[in-house]
């Protein structure tokens, strides 16, 4: 198009046959085609799913959109309740909010999305006065799967309609707001809005403030809208915002309003040029702006400031606004921006960036919790140099909260009753205690060095065990990779800590070993159980894989994967501490180990939380993480069997742009992508033929690899699919299975495990993909199960049947024999369990075929 158009101006200015008339034309071709290059791309979300809770019939809302009423959204909600409330009419900008639902227990709303990506959640209140309850009094949460959205709210006095607001990567096919009463209290809604929203919307990396430096992985979080202000401007409602957003006036925040001064131009006006989607924001918010007051001063020195009260416990993703519409020429604006005191942006030369006036340009700013001691204040100023024009502006400004790092944006604790760590109080706090007690702090050197441990000569120095100094010389996170708590890395251990917590590294201690080091169990907080993960500084492998798994993990955050509790950099330890996944890996439940048996319905509840969790891996950042080692022994179980994927130190961020990564092989064999060895190039698809292989163990309940077996069946891989293909798959799965198992759930769960080991990755379905037909399984499992109690019900009051013995299985198939594990040989044992890990192994198994 570019070059289409500069070809139309260069004919124009080059002919001097041309009528006058013609080049008039001309001319206005090519005010067309720039107009049309500006033009905005049409966004139609995937999934727009609009409820008017409580409602029985809804008037006309004005931006335009259509929302169910209660009886049409029915099938989303599951509750055994049905209060529903309304009032005739109220002082409201829209119809949602005449009615309601009310919960007295946990309700819960379930969503089938069609597209993974980011999404708009909004709850709309109004806590009208009613019969039924008193919505003043309401106090209850609000979570998704994964996110704490609400803790313990109540309206606090509230007496007009409101809008929390969300901005959520969803992941999973299925998304779920579940409203959590108070005991003794109830919950309320008034409307619910799920919509898909552009992926442009929110970039991955944004910058962070003090000091100014790059702030990765912003498509790992979770958000609350908590201001959304059009500077200098009107009211914009969301029946004038492409996305159905809400700009408020800034003036209510303007510190001091005599120094501000609103200016705006049409809208026709603005260009929004190349890197910039309109989606951001529209027109109208770039029109208008605050610029700085005539102060009747040769030399105007001051600041136009916003000031605006937030949760101070939280982090903050800032997006500034910013087009140039009072400069007469280019390069005649220079200009400051701070926040909370902080430089922000330094000399703002907007014509530099855009090339031309009235261009938009917006720039996102991160600011940590530790920043927030009183609040929000955004200011812009001059530059205080003779440098054009001293004014300084701001059109438009938004304030998204960050969810914390155990996934929550309301309150301390997240779904699972975890608690965020590292808080800005509690460092105020201990900034207090040092500076008022020096002489207990030297009374505790003191009586340190008495308790010093045997070894301690054998550190660096006295002065790095007795007072441990954070990246020392030698710390490996002093180097080029500078790994912080503000990356997700959590809470810091000294290295004392973790010494007391696994008995000094008592070899007792030992769950897990590999290319990395050791993992410990350890306690810490007076009984809380870690595993303590202690890399290898003379291992290659280990120091490798210890520096992927911290980038990786400060990018992840998700129900289905290991959780990240801190880390110890101290001297030359190379340390991370997780939780502790009492019930080990999968392999040790399926064969090998002697534990009771799982139930097909449990193994496919593990394998739907195993695939929803490389699900995430692979489409929850906006790169993109290829695991590179998906086996049974790096799927770990919490105490509810709760299924979590754990070691990444292999793991590659996916390609940008093209399909696959070259990079030497590496994984662990049995499971290994074939497609890959071959070609040396590592794609997601890589991911999919590995859990394939995972899918098979869990339905024959053997190794992947079992080099005792004969010929044909040590590769199960190859030998389940021979099976397949005859039709005769039932033949070698679990035993333990046989008759509780559903046959066509068996089918659809053998289906998803064939195309995953599809001989082309291009013939392999998505992660997503394969979690659909997972969880159709299980339905049909759940089904199958429902029908026969039911079935065998019946059957108990009529008179007992006769016992019938058993008839032995068919022989004249050349399937192998079952041998429980007490009856194996000794070679068979011992080929298991080089496959399962060790006897201790209930936490990161080791790297077999690395």
């Amino acid at each position: 198009m570019e070059i289409e158009k500069k070809h139309f101006f260069n004919l124009f200015l080059s002919s001097s046959l041309w009528s006058s008339s013609m080049a008039v034309l001309l001319a206005l071709v090519y005010g067309f085609l720039v107009v049309a290059s500006a033009e905005p791309a049409s966004f139609t979300p995937a999934d727009q799913i609009l409820i008017s809770c409580g409602s029985k019939s809804l008037s006309a809302i004005p931006d335009g959109r259509v929302f169910k009423t209660d009886h049409e959204a029915q099938s989303f909600l599951q509750t055994d309740e049905n209060i529903l409330v309304s009032v005739p009419s109220a002082d409201v900008p829209s119809p949602i909010y005449l009615s309601a639902r009310i919960f007295v227990d946990e309700a819960t709303y379930a969503f089938t999305m069609k597209s993974p990506g980011w999404h708009w959640v909004r709850l709309h209140f109004f806590p009208f006065k009613n019969t039924q309850f008193d919505l003043q009094a309401a106090t209850f949460s609000v979570v998704t799967d994964k996110y704490v959205l609400l803790h313990n709210f109540n309206v606090n006095g509230e007496t007009k309609p409101f809008l929390k607001e969300y901005i959520i990567n969803v992941t999973d096919p299925m998304f779920s707001l579940h409203f959590q009463p108070l005991k003794n209290s109830a919950a309320f809604i008034n409307s619910i809005e799920i919509v898909s929203a552009p992926d442009v919307l929110l970039p991955d990396e944004g910058t962070g403030l003090s000091p100014v430096s790059s702030f990765p992985g912003l498509t790992s979080y979770s958000y609350q809208v908590v201001y959304r202000i059009n500077v200098g401007g009107p009211l914009i409602t969301s029946a004038n915002d492409t996305l159905f957003r809400t700009w408020e006036n800034d003036n209510k925040y303007l510190k001091d309003s005599a120094l501000a001064k609103a200016v705006s131009i049409p809208t026709s006006s603005i260009k929004y040029g190349e890197g910039i989607s309109p989606i951001i924001a529209p027109a109208t918010v770039y029109a208008s702006a605050q610029q700085m007051a005539d102060s009747e001063t040769k030399l105007a020195n001051f600041n136009v400031t916003w000031k605006f009260e937030v949760d101070t416990s939280f982090n903050y993703l800032i997006r500034l606004h910013f087009c140039d519409i009072v400069s007469k020429s280019l390069n005649d604006l220079y200009f400051n921006v701070y926040i909370n005191g902080k430089m922000a942006i330094s000399g703002l030369d907007l014509s530099s960036i855009t090339g031309q006036l009235a261009a938009p340009y917006f720039k996102d700013i991160v600011v940590n919790s530790t920043l927030m001691s009183d609040g929000l204040n955004v200011q812009v100023g001059p530059m205080g140099e003779d440098t054009g024009t001293i004014n300084a502006i701001l059109n438009g400004l938004e304030i998204l909260k960050m969810s914390s790092s155990v996934d929550s944006l309301d309150g301390e604790f997240g779904v699972d009753g975890r608690m965020a760590l590292a808080s800005r109080s509690t460092v105020a706090a201990v900034g207090f205690a040092m500076m008022f007690g020096a002489f207990v702090g030297l009374g505790a050197m003191v009586l340190k060095w008495h308790k010093r441990p045997q070894d301690w000569q054998k550190r660096n120095s006295f002065s790095s065990w007795l007072l441990p100094i954070h990246a020392g010389d030698s710390s490996f996170m002093a180097s080029k990779t500078n790994y912080s708590s503000s990356l997700g890395l959590g809470r810091y251990f000294s290295f004392s800590e973790l010494q007391e917590a696994t008995k000094n590294f008592d070899r007792s201690a030992i769950i897990g070993v590999g290319g990395f080091g050791n993992v410990y169990l350890g306690v810490i907080d007076e009984g809380t159980k870690v595993a303590v993960k202690r890399g290898n500084p003379q291992s290659e492998q280990g120091i490798t894989e210890f520096h992927t798994e911290i980038q990786m993990l400060s990018k992840l955050r998700h129900r289905h994967l290991v959780s990240l509790i801190g880390y110890c950099d101290e001297n030359e330890e190379m340390i991370l501490v997780y939780e502790y996944m009492s019930n080990g890996p999968f392999r040790d439940h399926l064969y090998g180990k002697n534990l009771p048996p799982l139930s097909w319905k449990k193994r496919l509840e593990i394998s739907i939380g195993s695939a929803r969790g490389l699900h995430y891996l692979h489409t929850g950042t906006a790169q993109g993480i290829i695991h590179r080692d998906v086996k049974t022994t790096n799927i770990l179980l919490d105490d509810a069997f709760v299924a979590k994927v754990a070691d990444f130190g292999l793991s590659k961020d996916a390609p940008m742009g093209q399909g696959h990564v070259s990079t030497a092989v590496k994984g662990s064999f049995g499971y290994l992508d074939p497609e890959y060895f071959r070609r040396q190039q590592l794609t997601d698809k890589s991911d999919v033929y590995s859990f394939g292989v995972v899918l098979l163990e869990v339905l024959c309940a053997r190794p992947a690899i079992n080099p005792q077996l004969p010929r044909e069946q040590v590769n199960l891989a190859e030998w389940a699919m021979q099976w397949k293909r005859k039709g005769l798959l039932e033949k070698i799965i679990d035993p333990i299975l046989v008759g509780t198992i559903n046959p066509e759930s068996m089918k659809k769960f053998a289906e998803a495990a064939e195309k995953c080991l599809a001989d082309n990755g291009v013939d392999r379905p998505s992660m997503g993909d394969v979690l659909w037909n997972l969880e159709y399984a299980l339905q049909l499992q759940e089904a199958f199960s429902q029908g026969k109690t039911e079935e065998e019900n019946k059957s108990s009051t009529g008179s007992a049947a006769s016992p019938v013995e058993a008839a032995p299985p068919p022989t004249s198939d050349d399937r192998p024999v079952y041998v429980p594990d007490e009856n194996r040989n000794t070679a068979e044992v011992r080929a298991i369990d080089e496959h399962s890990g060790t006897a201790m192994f209930t936490q990161f198994a080791g790297l077999n075929g690395r």
